[in-house]
C-alpha cells in the first residue's frame, strides 16, 4: 500500500477463442512516469522461447515468421488510449495457440513495478451450427392484420469447452435489424426495445423444442411486424475471472413476413347538407381476410377534429353479433360484408361537426368464443349543416323627435316583408347608438340593450342607470314592432340610432339558436341649439354709508335661450389679504337656491347670525342686506348666479353660470392705528420657574378713551427654532374678560391677565422642556364709534419671541446625591455590625489542630 510502481495488465487467462474468428487481446499500463503516451511490445511463445510479433514504436521489431501477416494487416495493434492497446489477430488458427506477452519500455526515473504481463490463449474448433426451418413455405408469409405466425430455427454446438448459446430473434423493416426477443446465455428471456408490453401480455414468445429448435410466436400481428426475420446465435464461455465472453456469432435469415393492413374509411369527404334534411354516411372496412370474422362498428361525433374517443360523443354502435344500440333519429345498417351505413334524419345546425367510425375485427377461437384481433378508427369527416334562414327586412322610423332638450324621443323598429318563415322562428331586437361626428371620423357603436331568445333584456354599459331609473324604456308594441322611448332627451343623446332584428330557430332539444341578423338604416336624432346667455348686474342702493349702518345691494338677472329658467344666487366677498380669517381672499357669505332655500355659507360670526339677509324681490331680481357693518367687512361683493332649467323626472339641470360686477365697501376713517409687540424680562429660564410674557399694544394717530377700546388677545406658540410648524393656541382672553385655555399634556400651567388697558400678560407656571419655542400674540381691536356701535378692527400679529427652557443640573442632582450617600453609609455600617455580631456569638467554635507528620522527601535519583 505504501509502494508505487508501473503496472502492466492483460486479461486473466486462459482466453478461449474459436478458430477462424478475430481475437482482440487488450493490454494497459498504469502508475508510470514520463510521457503520457506509452509504447507496447507483443511477443508470442508456444513452448519456452518468445517470438516478437509487433511493436507500437519499433517498425523492425517484428520477427521474420510474422512479417507477412503483419504486412497484410492480419495482425495489428489498435490503440484505444494513451496507456492501452489491443493486439488484433484476424482468422486465428490453432497454430496461434500459446502464451502472449505484453511489454512496455521503461520511461520511469526508477525501476519499480512490473513491465510485462502474459496471458494464455486457447484456440478451439468451430462447433456452432445455425439453420432455419426446412419447410419452403415458411420463407415468405402473407398475413392479415391481427393474425398469428410462428418461426423456427435450430442452433447447436459441438465445442469441446463448456460454452452457452445466446439466441436472439431479430426483425428488419428498413435497413437496420431490431431485437425482438432473446434467450440469453444465462437462461433469461430479454425483450427488445418496444416489445416489453407485448412480451408481458404473451403476444410475443420464444419457445424451445426438441432437436435444439427455437421458435418465435407472434400474436395479434400489426403492420409494424412486417419485414424480414433472422435468428442470431452467439456462443459464450465463462472466463477465468468469472465474466462471460462472446467467442463467436452466427445468423440465418428465416422468413419474410408481409402484413395486409386493415383500414377503416368513410366513403365521402366533406359533406354539406341543409337543415331538416337527412345525413347519409358509409363506413367501409378494407381487409383481405378470407376466413370467418365479424365486425364491430361504432359511430362518433365531435366538434373538433382533434378530439379523442374519450372526448367524442358516441352516436350509435353495432357489436359483432349485429346488435344495434337504440336511437330515434339515427339508424345504422349493414349494407354488405364490409360496409356500414349511418343515417341521421332531420339534421339540425347543432349536428355540424366531425363524424368518424371505429371498427374492430373479431375472429372465432377453437373453443367457440370470439376474439378481437384488430381495431381501427377512420379519419374524421367534416359535416356542415346549413340553416334555413328566414327572409325579412327591417325598417326604423322616429314617431317622436325632440325640438328642445328634455323633449321625448320615440323610435319604432318594424319587421317587414317576412317570407319563408316557419312556426318555430322567433324575432328579437338589439338597439345601438353611434355618436354623430362631422367629417369622416369613425366612432364605434355602443350597445344600449338587447334581447335573448326568451325576450330577456340585457343592458349595455351606456345609459344603464337611466334605463334602470325608467328614463329609457324598451317595449314590444306588436309581434313585428319594437319600440325605444327616451323620456327626456339630453344633448348627450344626440346621434345615430339603429336596430338589429335577430331570427332564432328552435332545435330538436327545444333550444333556440340564432340563425340570422338584419340591421336597419340609422335614424339621426338632432335638434338645433343656441348657446345659453346669462347677464348679472349688481347695484348699490346707498351711495355712501359709515360703519354701523346697513349695506344693501340688488342683483338683476337676464337670460336667453333657456327654457323656463330658475336662478340660484350666491353672495361672495373678496377681503384684503391681511384678513387672517380668510387667507384665500374670497368668502362665501350666503346663498339662495332655485327653490328659494336660504343658507349661510362661510358666515361664522355668531354675534351677527342674523346680520345678513338674501331675498328674492322678483323672478329675476335679488336683494342682499348686511346690518351693522364692521370695518372688517370692507371688500368687494359680487353675486354669483346659476341658471337652472327643468330636467327629466322633475329634476333641475344646471344650464349656465354668471358673475356680477363688484360692489365695494370702503370705510373712510381717521381712527387710531394699533401696534403689538411681545416682551419678556427673562426669555431664558430654568425648568420649574415661571415665564412672564407681555403683549404690549401701542396706538398712533387720534387718541381714544380707554372705555372706547377693547381687545381680544390670543397667545400662540410654534414649537421649533424656525417658524416651520403649525402654531398652537395656548390661551385667549376676549374683550369681555373670558379666558379660554387649550388642552395641555404636561404639568405646567398657564394664566392670562390684563395688567393695564394696553398690556396683557401670559404666565407659564412650572416650565418644562416642551414649553420652549416662538411665542406671539394676536390682538383684535374693537373701537366704539360716535353712534355707540362697536367696530371690529383687523387682527394684528406681534413679532414672535423665542422662549428657551434650561435644566438646573445642581438642583436636579443635589437631593439624589445626598440621599444616595446617606443610604450607602447606613447600609455599610449595618453590614459591619451584622458581620461583627455573627463572628462574635453565632459562628464561633473550637478548632483542634491536627498533628502533622514530618517526613523527608525522597531524593530525585531514587524515583
Amino acid at each position: 500500500a505504501f509502494c508505487r510502481g508501473r503496472i502492466v495488465r492483460v486479461p486473466k487467462g486462459p482466453l478461449i477463442r474459436v478458430v477462424g474468428t478475430e481475437v482482440a487481446i487488450p493490454c494497459s499500463v498504469s502508475d508510470y512516469d514520463g510521457p503520457s503516451e506509452q509504447n507496447f511490445d507483443w511477443e508470442f511463445s508456444r513452448d519456452t522461447d518468445f517470438v516478437r510479433i509487433v511493436s507500437t514504436w519499433d517498425s523492425t521489431f517484428t520477427s521474420e515468421e510474422y512479417q507477412k501477416r503483419v504486412g497484410r494487416g492480419d495482425i495489428k495493434l489498435r490503440r484505444s488510449s494513451n496507456d492501452a492497446v489491443e493486439l488484433v489477430i484476424r482468422n486465428i488458427q490453432p497454430a496461434d495457440q500459446g502464451r502472449y506477452k505484453c511489454s512496455t519500455p521503461s520511461t520511469d526515473a526508477t525501476v519499480q513495478g512490473n513491465y510485462d504481463a502474459e496471458v494464455q490463449v486457447k484456440v478451439i474448433s468451430d462447433g456452432l451450427s445455425v439453420s432455419g426451418s426446412k419447410a419452403r413455405s415458411s420463407a415468405s408469409l402473407r398475413l392479415s392484420e391481427g393474425d398469428s405466425f410462428k418461426l423456427r430455427c435450430s442452433a447447436s454446438t459441438t465445442s469441446p469447452e463448456h460454452t452457452h448459446l445466446h439466441v436472439t430473434w431479430q426483425g428488419r423493416s428498413g435497413s437496420s435489424w431490431r431485437d425482438i426477443l432473446s434467450l440469453t446465455h444465462e437462461g433469461k428471456f430479454q425483450p427488445g426495445p418496444g416489445y416489453e408490453e407485448r412480451y408481458r401480455s404473451g403476444d410475443v414468445r420464444l419457445d424451445t423444442g426438441a432437436n435444439d429448435t427455437y421458435g418465435l410466436s407472434v400474436s395479434q400481428a400489426s403492420s409494424v411486424d412486417g419485414g424480414a426475420y433472422r435468428c442470431l446465435v452467439s456462443e459464450w464461455v465463462r472466463g477465468a475471472d468469472g465474466s462471460w465472453q462472446k467467442i463467436q456469432e452466427k445468423s440465418v435469415e428465416i422468413a419474410t413476413v408481409s402484413i395486409q393492413r386493415t383500414d377503416v374509411v368513410i366513403s365521402t369527404s366533406n359533406v354539406s347538407v341543409t337543415e331538416r334534411d337527412s345525413l347519409d354516411l358509409t363506413c367501409n372496412i378494407t381487409t383481405d381476410r378470407s376466413g370467418i370474422f365479424q365486425a364491430e362498428v361504432m359511430w362518433y361525433f365531435s366538434v373538433s377534429p382533434d378530439d379523442t374517443l374519450s372526448d367524442a360523443q358516441l352516436l350509435l354502435s353495432m357489436d359483432h353479433d349485429s346488435v344495434v344500440s337504440d336511437s330515434t333519429l339515427i339508424s345504422l345498417s349493414h349494407v354488405d360484408r364490409n360496409s356500414y351505413r349511418l343515417l341521421v334524419r332531420d339534421v339540425d345546425v347543432e349536428d355540424s361537426g366531425y363524424y368518424f367510425c371505429e371498427a374492430a375485427i373479431w375472429v372465432p377461437l377453437h373453443n367457440g368464443s370470439w376474439h378481437k384481433v384488430v381495431e381501427r378508427t377512420s379519419a374524421p369527416v367534416s359535416v356542415v349543416v346549413t340553416a334555413l334562414e328566414p327572409d325579412y327586412d327591417v325598417f326604423l322610423n322616429a314617431s317622436k323627435t325632440p325640438k328642445f332638450s328634455d323633449d321625448p324621443t320615440e323610435l319604432n323598429c318594424r319587421i317587414t316583408n317576412v317570407q319563408d318563415t316557419e312556426a318555430n322562428i322567433r324575432f328579437t331586437v338589439s338597439w345601438y347608438y353611434r355618436q354623430h361626428l362631422p367629417g369622416d371620423d369613425v366612432v364605434a357603436e355602443e350597445l344600449l340593450a338587447s334581447m335573448d331568445a326568451d325576450w330577456t333584456l340585457v343592458l349595455g354599459d351606456r345609459g344603464r342607470e337611466r334605463i334602470q331609473n325608467g328614463e329609457i324604456i324598451f317595449s314590444k308594441k306588436s309581434a313585428d314592432t319594437f319600440s325605444l322611448r327616451i323620456q327626456w332627451t339630453s344633448e348627450s343623446d344626440r346621434g345615430d340610432y339603429f336596430c338589429v332584428i335577430s331570427a332564432w330557430s328552435r332545435h330538436r332539444n327545444n333550444s333556440w339558436v340564432k340563425s340570422k341578423d338584419v340591421t336597419s338604416a340609422p335614424v339621426n336624432v338632432f335638434w338645433a341649439t343656441q348657446d345659453y346667455t346669462l347677464t348679472v348686474e349688481a347695484v348699490k342702493l346707498k351711495p355712501f354709508f359709515v360703519a354701523g349702518h346697513t349695506f344693501e345691494m340688488t342683483c338683476k338677472v337676464s337670460s336667453k335661450n333657456i327654457k323656463t329658467p330658475r336662478y340660484s344666487v350666491l353672495i361672495t366677498a373678496e377681503k384684503p389679504l391681511t384678513d387672517q380669517s380668510n387667507p384665500n381672499g374670497t368668502t362665501r357669505i350666503i346663498s339662495l337656491s332655485q327653490d328659494s332655500v336660504v343658507r349661510l355659507e362661510d358666515w361664522t360670526d355668531q354675534t351677527r347670525v342674523d346680520g345678513v339677509v338674501l331675498e328674492k324681490v322678483q323672478e329675476n331680481e335679488f336683494r342682499y342686506r348686511m346690518y351693522q357693518t364692521q370695518i372688517s367687512d370692507a371688500g368687494l361683493y359680487r353675486c354669483v348666479v346659476t341658471a337652472w332649467s327643468p330636467g327629466g323626472g322633475g329634476m333641475w339641470r344646471e344650464a349656465v353660470n354668471g358673475l356680477s360686477n363688484p360692489i365695494q365697501i370702503d370705510f373712510q376713517t381717521s381712527g387710531p392705528v394699533f401696534n403689538v409687540s411681545v416682551h419678556s424680562d427673562s426669555p431664558t429660564i430654568y425648568q420649574g420657574e415661571v415665564a412672564d410674557l407681555l403683549c404690549i399694544i401701542t396706538t398712533e394717530g387720534m387718541p381714544l378713551e380707554p372705555d372706547d377700546m377693547s381687545f381680544d388677545v390670543s397667545w400662540f406658540a410654534v414649537r421649533s427654532f424656525a417658524l416651520d410648524r403649525e402654531p398652537i393656541l395656548l390661551a385667549s382672553l376676549d374683550r369681555r374678560g373670558i379666558v379660554t385655555q387649550s388642552r395641555r399634556n404636561g404639568s405646567s400651567d398657564l394664566s392670562v391677565e390684563r395688567i393695564s388697558p394696553l398690556e396683557f400678560r401670559l404666565r407659564v407656571h412650572g416650565c418644562e422642556d416642551h414649553d420652549f419655542g416662538n411665542h406671539y400674540c394676536v390682538v383684535t381691536p374693537w373701537t366704539r364709534s360716535a353712534t355707540g356701535v362697536w367696530q371690529r378692527e383687523p387682527d394684528i400679529k406681534a413679532k414672535p419671541l423665542f422662549l428657551s427652557v434650561k435644566m438646573d443640573v445642581l438642583n436636579a442632582f443635589k437631593y439624589p446625591l445626598l440621599i444616595g450617600i446617606g443610604l450607602a453609609t447606613a447600609i455599610g455600617l449595618l453590614s459591619c455590625l451584622i458581620g461583627y455580631c455573627s463572628s462574635r456569638w453565632c459562628c464561633k467554635k473550637e478548632v483542634q489542630e491536627t498533628r502533622r507528620e514530618r517526613r523527608r522527601l525522597m531524593s530525585m535519583e531514587m524515583d
